[in-house]
């Protein structure tokens, strides 16, 4: 059956060999909460103490020295079946328990005569018979009603039986059970046979001390006197209670220096609230809830531990960490309240008249039993009240819909003399819709429903499908805590009251017959088509109901489940089967839990996060993982662990050069004037930083290198080195708060020395830093700290500033980092029988792999890690699929990908997998994710202890042939290559990313291969940037002009290889290609030409009516032939696109996106001896046509973007590279935008992403807009500032120039200017103020 665990996965008929798995499996899960400690999830559990529990001996047995009177069963097949002979390897009777019926409403019962602790439970079939159990559930009761399903801790309720008549299996329980009734309900058994059973269970007598509240008592206890609990540096409180309320006091604690805390329950939850002041504006406080559906009568496990900077609060088995304040980590209590809070001086948060009505039992302080000292009488002790010292509590029978075919049928009154009907009832649930009861009007034709729709109470009364009554009351009810209802019908008045509120009455007045003889269904309807009395449009009610009244007088729910009143269906009578899938939130970094009767959500918005459990980072892992999505540069959200616990930062990436630049913004990266502070020898300054402390190590830790400027201009004030030998100044660097260095920018670290004393060209070579000099002039010490242990800049401390005539400033630049050692991180598997080998995968509750891969192969395993049954493994199945398969015990489960293209094309292929609680998916590439779902309730724990294999399999079968890389496991990188090196027939690193990545190479640009990557080659495209695709562009005035002159006659002589032939073309065309962006008012006017030592020419021109013309003159003796273009009004200041082809006499003109004009030329065919190509203004224009001469002569004022003409560039290269390039430039060029983006280009253009924006609320490839870090206050966030945007980007590039070629070289000195001449080099800058170390 779905969600069983097989015989042999728990266990084989023996008992030595469950007490090895038992053992085995404690130990797997200690390691299971280590894993999950260090996601942050409140899934930890209180594992010491179940290792003291299991530890001690408790395995007596208990069922075989029973008499018969303490077994009860549902019926029996005879008297020689009865209950009272299941016993195991008993023979008496007929060998065991049958019951009369074979069905899942038949159960098995034993007194164990009082309070026990119950370890274990063994199962064996009815003897000599083919009778017996191969699944069962366990219920427990303290009295003998309100049952309580066991549960592992994956949440399964199903346990494996038997696989014959003879053969014991034993199950020891993960979490020992406190309770005197033990129920058995068979689930599925032998289909050769019927159900038969003999039972054991195991453990020892339980002894407590227990005192019953009655919500007007309570107990105080002064624990200032004898006896005392030694002080210690963990104080612990415990208890266990258990209640019919869903609000209380706990306890409250008062101790010295106004501390004190506070345990309330409320609506089902524990609440802690701790506090120190004495009064509300002036305390410190701390809150923290665990704990869900509390109210449900059964015993519930409490324990406060106070450690030197944390509590921990745990309720039942989970438990839950809270960081404490110093002033709150020292308790000394002195007083204790329990059932009520009796501190005078109190001003907790509480509800007020909330007493504790309930149990308690073992009270403990340290080692001190309170409840003990309270039975004694002791005069530490004071009761308030009525209170006994056992737990007495009244019956309440809940039953349990489970699912839509669950209903409840009870007869109606015969007679109602009154004429008044009455229906009373409690429900809880989780769901928002569901039908509550329903009857019918048989002297109306009509029907009542009272129901829930969208979390609000509704009542219907319908009559030939008309609705004469609609009442809607209350909202929330799907809350899950009890709430009631009761409903009246009379003759002249319908009404409906909700949680008996007066203000939550709904009520209408009409007339209405009495209602007699109906039935009244609950719940939902039978399944039978046209069943009597029962119409429904509603879904079934899923939930629980008690205290059950029809006119006022309650229901005998027992008599329903002995079949002696009404009749059901697919019911749970005599328990709550609730369950809070959200307590503990199986969803993760911040998303939402939602739950209906038999399933979660989680909300993921806002977080970050995507997936069914918010496991899955939206955000990459870094710069260079964006740039090569063929994103260009801008601010981005960067999540460094993916899944991991480290939250996303908005990082800017530069992009601008081959190198991508992750920069780390802090509060002042300002060149800043030092000013002496009062009193103080000594200045601080403290830099925060943008991202946090854990981000900031992440990303220095995966980027291959790191910078950042430190520079200190001095006069007449020392940097380092003192007469005493110990620096006048340091600065700590490294983890918060970082670590002292005394070495400067420039040197490596620990050498006290300066970068002008390590490179030996300091201003005085008896100092190592040119500060040192203390010379009454201005100088400074300045470079780059690349030495990632030290980084980032934390704090400086400047010792030599009080002097008279000393001055000093310092600046701290941005963190700068590039590379990604991850993301190129691959591995080559030349053979199929080899592996990688790493250590066991530890993804228990969710698992994610991502990775890329490429082949030629059409099959392989990726990955593969084993359990004993459980397994993992990702396989290119085929050369078009990619299956995922794994099984954490329900069976094994495949999710497959069909990519409808090959696979094994030697491209790079991306591949994504995630398993968790809720369902498994696979992402192959860009394809949509394919998603199975978890079984509702199966196991959920993947539980793996072989080592984890990459590229092949534990048997050296299937492995897999090409190249895996930037393989990652719930947020961490495997260094494929480290492992690569040592592993025979894996080698490392994967090269060939060009097949895969060359289409980011836009506008002609070449991909060129590297060792970790690629780049774009642009130097035969127009274009410049990353990926070619950012225009270069430039406005011209008329006096402007661009010559780009081709070879000289003599050079054809001269070797052809001295220069480039990128850049020069043969001087005799036949051919052309030309294309060009212009904005222009102007008309006529000359966009280009090309001259010729021959006298002929090419020009393009807009002619006085504003349209395009192409003169082409190829004969000096004839004259030249004009091709204008039908588009008109080109001089209208827009920005156009003109792409001209030759080939011979074939002539293609094509403006912007009109039709292409084709013509044919009637002249000569090649273009000779071309000499120079002019932009702009020809200055030599004597000899060409006069109307073309006077084009010439007037220049051109507008935009010209993206210029090319065959492989030549001539606008790129005047303003990119003007000194290696045959240009010469004349008049005003200042490079530009023509006012947008060339169609050739698809990149947005390079933003900044505002902070304040949600995460999930963004497309995580796309920049987000309008906002930018000001250097001067980073740390609220990013202030969205337009102007400051392009003020931020000049600066960045200029200090980027600036760092980039004179930051390790040493100062010249300067001058010493009077302040306030331009000179002196702390004009208009802020004065820096110490900051408290």
């Amino acid at each position: 059956m779905r969600g069983r665990r097989t015989a042999a996965r728990r266990g084989a008929d023996h008992t030595v060999t469950l007490l090895y798995i038992w053992t085995w499996s404690v130990k797997k899960l200690e390691e299971s909460h280590k894993c999950n400690a260090s996601g942050g999830e409140a899934h930890t559990k209180s594992w010491l103490a179940r290792r003291a529990t299991v530890s001690k001996v408790c395995d007596h047995p208990l069922v075989s020295s029973l008499p018969p009177s303490s077994f009860r069963s549902s019926s029996q097949l005879s008297s020689s079946h009865g209950p009272g002979f299941a016993k195991v390897n008993r023979r008496e009777g007929a060998g065991g328990w049958s019951p009369l019926d074979s069905d899942r409403y038949q159960w098995l019962e034993v007194d164990l005569s009082g309070l026990t602790e119950i370890t274990a439970v063994a199962t064996q079939g009815r003897y000599g018979s083919s009778d017996w159990l191969t699944a069962y559930l366990l219920m427990f009761s303290d009295t003998g009603h309100n049952w309580r399903q066991y549960r592992e801790e994956d949440g399964i309720g199903a346990f494996p039986g038997n696989s014959n008549a003879d053969s014991v299996v034993q199950y020891k329980l993960q979490q020992p059970v406190i309770a005197r009734y033990l129920r058995l309900i068979p689930l599925d058994w032998n289909p050769s046979g019927r159900i038969g059973l003999r039972l054991e269970t195991y453990g020892c007598p339980y002894t407590s001390d227990v005192v019953s509240f009655d919500g007007n008592s309570s107990l105080l206890f002064r624990l200032s006197g004898s006896p005392r609990p030694r002080q210690t540096t963990t104080e612990t409180i415990s208890l266990r209670f258990k209640t019919l309320r869903n609000s209380g006091i706990l306890l409250h604690a008062d101790g010295q220096r106004n501390h004190s805390f506070t345990l309330v329950l409320e609506k089902g939850k524990l609440h802690l609230y701790l506090q120190q002041g004495g009064s509300l504006s002036g305390m410190t406080q701390r809150h923290v809830s665990l704990g869900s559906l509390l109210d449900d009568q059964h015993w519930h496990q409490v324990k406060v531990e106070r450690l030197s900077s944390h509590i921990n609060l745990t309720v039942d088995r989970t438990t839950q960490r809270v960081q404490i304040p110093a002033q709150l980590s020292h308790w000394a209590l002195h007083q204790l309240s329990v059932g009520a809070a009796q501190s005078h001086e109190s001003q907790k948060p509480v509800p007020p008249n909330t007493n504790f009505h309930g149990c308690l039992e073992n009270l403990l302080y340290n080692s001190l039993n309170l409840i003990d000292l309270a039975k004694k009488n002791n005069r530490q002790v004071a009761a308030t009240g009525n209170m006994t010292f056992s737990c007495t509590e009244s019956v309440s029978v809940a039953v349990t819909f489970t699912g839509p075919q669950s209903f409840l049928r009870l007869p109606g009154a015969r007679r109602r003399p009154s004429g008044v009907m009455a229906v009373g009832l409690q429900f809880r649930t989780w769901n928002a819709m569901g039908m509550l009861l329903t009857f019918d009007l048989p002297q109306q034709d009509g029907v009542v429903w009272l129901y829930l729709s969208e979390a609000s109470l509704c009542l219907q009364v319908h009559k030939n499908g008309r609705t004469l009554q609609d009442l809607r009351i209350g909202s929330g009810l799907n809350d899950g805590q009890w709430h009631s209802v009761e409903m009246s019908f009379r003759p002249d008045r319908l009404a409906i009251t909700l949680d008996k509120e007066e203000e939550a009455t709904a009520s209408t007045s009409a007339s209405f017959p009495s209602v007699t003889g109906s039935d009244i269904f609950f719940g939902g309807c039978p399944a039978e088509e046209h069943t009597q009395g029962c119409r429904s449009p509603f879904d079934a009610f899923q939930g629980c109901m008690r205290l059950v009244t029809l006119d006022h007088q309650p229901v005998d729910l027992i008599m329903v489940q002995q079949r002696l009143l009404g009749n059901h269906s697919h019911l749970q009578i005599d328990m709550c089967g609730i369950i809070d899938r959200c307590s503990p939130s199986y969803c993760e970094h911040g998303g939402k839990c939602t739950q209906s009767w038999s399933t979660f959500h989680c909300n993921c918005s806002s977080s970050g996060y995507r997936g069914a459990t918010c496991h899955s980072s939206i955000y990459e892992q870094s710069c260079e993982a964006y740039k090569h999505k063929g994103i260009t540069s801008g601010h981005y959200f960067i999540d460094v662990d993916g899944s991991g616990p480290i939250n996303p930062q908005l990082i800017y990436c530069n992009m601008t050069e081959e190198k991508t630049w992750m920069v780390i913004q802090h509060n002042n990266t300002e060149l800043t004037r030092i000013r002496p502070s009062p009193g103080r020898n000594q200045h601080f300054a403290r830099f925060d930083y943008s991202s946090e402390d854990v981000q900031l190590a992440a990303i220095i830790s995966q980027s291959e290198h790191c910078e950042q400027e430190l520079s200190y201009h001095c006069r007449k004030s020392r940097l380092l080195n003192t007469s005493e030998g110990s620096p006048f100044s340091w600065w700590l660097g490294g983890s918060n708060p970082g670590k002292v260095q005394t070495y400067w920018a420039g040197a490596p670290p620990g050498s006290r020395q300066c970068a002008c004393g390590f490179q030996e060209n300091c201003l005085d070579p008896k100092h190592d830093c040119n500060c040192d000099a203390d010379l009454d002039q201005w100088a400074n010490d300045s470079g780059l700290l690349t030495h990632k242990e030290s980084l980032p800049v934390r704090s400086l401390v400047f010792g030599d500033i009080r002097r008279p005539g000393s001055e000093a400033a310092y600046q701290v630049g941005p963190l700068y980092c590039h590379g990604d050692k991850n993301y190129w991180n691959a591995a080559f598997f030349d053979k199929e029988t080899s592996y990688l080998h790493f250590p066991t995968f530890h993804g228990e509750l969710s698992a994610d792999i991502s990775f890329l891969f490429k082949t030629t192969a059409s099959s392989g395993v990726f990955l593969e890690n084993l359990g004993i049954k459980d397994f993992i493994r990702i396989e290119l199945s085929s050369s078009t699929e990619v299956l995922f398969s794994f099984d954490v015990g329900n069976g094994p489960l495949e999710v497959r990908v069909e990519a409808g293209g090959p696979l094994n094309d030697d491209r790079w292929h991306s591949v994504r997998a995630e398993r968790n609680v809720k369902e498994a998916s696979l992402c192959v590439d860009e394809l949509a994710a394919t998603t199975q779902e978890a079984p509702a309730d199966g196991h959920i724990h993947l539980q793996l202890n072989s080592q984890l294999f990459i590229g092949g399999t534990a048997s050296r079968q299937k492995g897999f042939l090409g190249c895996i890389r930037s393989l990652q496991l719930n947020g961490v990188m495997l260094d494929l290559e480290e492992r690569a090196k040592i592993t025979p027939g894996v080698q490392p690193g994967c090269p060939g990313h060009c097949s895969s990545y060359g289409s980011l190479c836009k506008n002609q640009g070449r991909c060129v291969e590297r060792s970790d990557g690629f780049s774009c080659d642009c130097d035969l495209s127009p274009y410049t940037g990353t990926f070619c695709h950012k225009e270069v562009a430039a406005s011209f005035k008329s006096d402007t002009s661009v010559i780009y002159t081709f070879k000289e006659p003599y050079e054809l002589n001269k070797n052809s290889s001295v220069l480039p032939s990128s850049i020069y073309t043969d001087l005799t065309l036949r051919e052309e290609s030309i294309s060009l962006s212009f904005r222009t008012s102007q008309a006529p006017a000359l966009l280009l030409y090309v001259s010729s030592y021959y006298r002929e020419y090419l020009a393009l021109c807009i002619n006085k009516n504003s349209e395009l013309e192409v003169r082409y003159k190829l004969h000096n003796n004839r004259d030249a032939v004009v091709l204008r273009s039908s588009i008109r009004n080109l001089a209208n200041g827009q920005l156009h696109t003109v792409i001209i082809r030759r080939l011979a006499d074939f002539v293609s003109v094509q403006v912007d996106q009109s039709t292409r004009d084709d013509f044919n030329l009637t002249s000569d065919i090649q273009l000779n001896a071309i000499r120079s190509l002019v932009l702009g203004k020809v200055p030599d224009s004597g000899d060409l046509d006069p109307e073309l001469a006077r084009l010439a002569s007037q220049g051109f004022t507008g935009c010209l973007s993206v210029v090319h003409f065959n492989s030549i560039s001539p606008l790129k290269a005047a303003l990119l590279r003007p000194d290696t390039s045959p240009v010469v430039i004349t008049g005003p060029l200042a490079q530009s935008s023509c006012g947008s983006s060339s169609a050739a280009s698809p990149y947005p253009a390079e933003t900044t992403h505002s902070a304040s924006d949600q995460p999930g609320s963004v497309d995580p490839g796309q920049p987000l807009v309008n906002a930018i870090r000001s250097d001067s206050a980073l740390i609220g966030g990013v202030i969205a500032v337009v102007i400051f945007v392009a003020v931020s980007a000049l600066a960045v590039v200029a200090r980027y120039l600036y760092r980039r070629t004179e930051t390790y070289q040493s100062q010249e000195v300067k001058g010493a200017p009077l302040e306030g001449s331009p000179g002196f080099p702390f004009n208009g800058l802020a004065d820096s103020q110490n900051v408290p170390s």
